[in-house]
């Protein structure tokens, strides 16, 4: 069995704000990011689709112990955002410092954008992460 979308083609995917999921064609659920099998059925018939990056927040959390490598960007805020599309992912959120954070924050709508960060020791190099701002 080999990947639909591979990670790397979902990385360079989201350089170019650009959201790829696969949906299943047993189910119609959609996986994101890219597994070898469908998320809800574990059928690996799937279809490579671009997702709107549109959704809602429905947890976060503030982040003041950095990871290795991110030690100059605490505080941050991470969110869970569920698309519109369905599924849900992590990912920054900006537009609101992190110590205006509240739990009116659950329920916004947002959209993504993205951010590169540069490689650290166990990662094979620069990669994007999706990033989320209000919707105006």
């Amino acid at each position: 069995m080999e990947y639909k979308l591979t990670f790397k083609e979902y990385n360079e995917a989201l350089k170019k704000n650009k959201l790829l999921g696969l949906k299943c064609n047993s189910c119609a659920a959609i996986t994101v990011p890219p597994k070898m099998v469908c998320r809800k059925c574990a059928s690996p018939d799937m279809d490579i689709v671009e997702l709107s990056g549109n959704g809602k927040i429905e947890t976060f959390t503030t982040v003041y112990v950095a990871a290795e490598g991110r030690e100059g960007e605490v505080p941050y805020i991470i969110v869970l955002v569920a698309l519109d599309e369905g599924p849900w992912i992590m990912g920054n959120l900006i537009d609101i410092a992190p110590s205006k954070a509240t739990m009116e924050l659950i329920g916004r709508r947002v959209k993504m954008g993205h951010k590169v960060f540069c490689g650290d020791k166990y990662s094979a190099g620069d990669g994007a992460r999706p990033l989320f701002s209000f919707e105006t």
